[in-house]
C-alpha cells in the first residue's frame, strides 16, 4: 500500500472526530424525555409534536446564539426508573437543558438526578408539588396540583352543589395519588364529605366491581384523578346508571382519554391548563400556524411554550453554560407565553390560571376560567 494512503487511513478517525466536534460546536443539545413505549406513549405522543414544531420554528429561523437546536428524544418506556435512565444518557449525550417528562411519577424519577448534575429541567405538565422541591434546577409550565386540587375541590362544593364524592384513585401513580389527598383536603375542609376511596393500577381497564362499590354509596360527584384509563371508567360509569357527576383532573384531556369512553360522556368536567378555544391573540396565532402541522390538544401549548421559555433564557443568558441557562430561567418574569404569563416562584413553579372544561355529549368547551388566590 502507498504510504501516503497508509497515513491517511490512520489519521481518518482523528479527521472524523474532528469533524464530529466541530458538527457538535454549531448545535445547542436539548432533551426531551416522554414516552415512545408503553402506557404513556400514546398521550406522549402530542407533547412531541409540539416540542418538535417549537424547535422547527426557532431553527427555521436561524436557530439559537447562532447555532441549530438539536433535540435529543429519548423514551422513558412510560416508568419511572427508565425516566432516570433517559436523563442519565441525556447528560452523557452532552445536553444543556432537559425538557420533561410528562406524568408526574416520571418526572419525579428524573428530578434528583438532574438536580444533582447541575442540568436544568422543565417539564410541560407534571403536576405533582414534590417535582420541583428536588432543587433549584428543577421547573415547570403548568400550575400545581396544590392549586388544581383547590380548585376542583370548590368547584365540586360551589358549582356543582356537591355534598358527596367518591374518589376513584390509580395507586401506581403518584399524580393520581397527589391530587386525590390535596381534593379530599380541601373538600372535607369545604364542608363535604369523601365516602371512599376506591384504589386501582396502571393497566387496568375492567372497574365494573368498584364502580358498583360506588353506584351503592349513590355520590353527588365521582372524582377520578388520572389520565386516559379514566376514559374507561367514565364509560362503565354511565352503562352501569351512575347519576353522579363526572370530574377530572388535568390528565383527563388526552386524546386516548376520549377513544377509551371520554367521547361517551353525557356530563363531565376537568381542569386544564390552556385550551386551543381561549379568546386570546396568541392563541389563535398559535393554533393558526400549529394547525398546518397538526391538531391543536390542550397538550399542544404547555410543551410549546416550555420550549421556548428555554430558548428565551438560552438567548437571555448568551450561553449554553447550563449553571447560566438555570438562573435566567429562574430570572423569568412575564414570559408572554401562549398559555399566559410565566414568572417562577422560589421553587421554580408558575402562577398559573386554571380552567374548568365541561364535557357534554362528548364534546369539550371551556366552562370557567379561574385565577388562584
Amino acid at each position: 500500500m502507498n504510504k501516503a494512503i497508509v497515513i491517511l487511513v490512520c489519521l481518518f478517525p482523528f479527521f472524523n472526530a474532528g469533524f464530529a466536534t466541530a458538527a457538535a460546536a454549531d448545535e445547542i443539545k436539548i432533551a426531551v424525555v416522554l414516552a415512545k413505549t408503553g402506557e404513556a406513549a400514546g398521550n406522549n405522543l402530542e407533547l412531541f409534536e409540539a416540542f418538535r414544531f417549537a424547535v422547527a420554528e426557532v431553527n427555521s429561523k436561524g436557530g439559537l446564539l447562532g447555532k441549530k437546536i438539536k433535540l435529543r428524544e429519548y423514551d422513558n418506556h412510560s416508568t419511572p426508573i427508565q425516566s432516570k435512565l433517559a436523563a442519565q444518557q441525556a447528560v452523557k449525550d452532552g445536553v444543556v437543558a432537559v425538557m420533561g417528562s410528562s406524568w408526574s411519577s416520571h418526572s419525579l424519577a428524573m428530578a434528583p438526578y438532574l438536580q444533582k448534575m447541575k442540568v436544568p429541567m422543565i417539564s410541560p405538565d407534571s403536576t405533582n408539588p414534590d417535582v420541583t422541591l428536588a432543587g433549584d434546577y428543577i421547573f415547570r409550565i403548568c400550575f400545581v396540583d396544590s392549586v388544581q386540587g383547590k380548585v376542583l375541590a370548590r368547584f365540586a362544593r360551589n358549582d356543582l352543589q356537591a355534598a358527596t364524592v367518591v374518589i376513584m384513585q390509580n395507586i401506581t401513580s403518584d399524580y393520581s395519588l397527589g391530587l386525590t389527598k390535596i381534593f379530599a383536603q380541601n373538600f372535607t375542609a369545604g364542608g363535604g364529605k369523601v365516602l371512599a376511596v376506591l384504589n386501582y393500577k396502571s393497566g387496568q381497564t375492567d372497574f365494573t366491581d368498584l364502580l358498583k362499590v360506588a353506584q351503592e354509596l349513590n355520590p353527588d360527584v365521582l372524582f377520578i384523578p388520572g389520565h386516559s384509563e379514566s376514559g374507561y371508567v367514565v364509560r362503565q360509569a354511565q352503562y352501569l346508571g351512575i347519576k353522579a357527576k363526572m370530574l377530572g383532573g388535568d390528565g383527563w384531556p388526552f386524546c386516548h382519554f376520549y377513544a377509551n369512553g371520554g367521547q361517551d360522556i353525557e356530563e363531565g368536567y376537568y381542569t386544564t391548563s390552556w385550551n386551543k378555544d381561549l379568546d386570546t391573540a396568541k392563541t389563535r396565532d398559535f393554533v393558526a400556524r400549529y394547525s398546518k402541522v397538526s391538531e391543536a390538544t390542550d397538550f399542544s401549548a404547555p410543551p410549546y411554550d416550555t420550549a421556548m421559555l428555554l430558548f428565551d433564557a438560552i438567548h437571555r443568558a448568551g450561553s449554553v453554560d447550563r449553571g447560566a441557562i438555570r438562573d435566567a430561567i429562574a430570572a423569568t418574569k412575564d414570559f408572554d407565553g401562549v398559555t399566559g404569563k410565566i414568572s417562577f416562584d422560589t421553587h421554580g413553579d408558575p402562577i398559573k390560571q386554571v380552567i374548568v372544561m365541561k364535557i357534554t355529549k362528548g364534546r369539550p368547551a371551556i366552562f370557567k376560567i379561574i385565577t388562584p388566590d
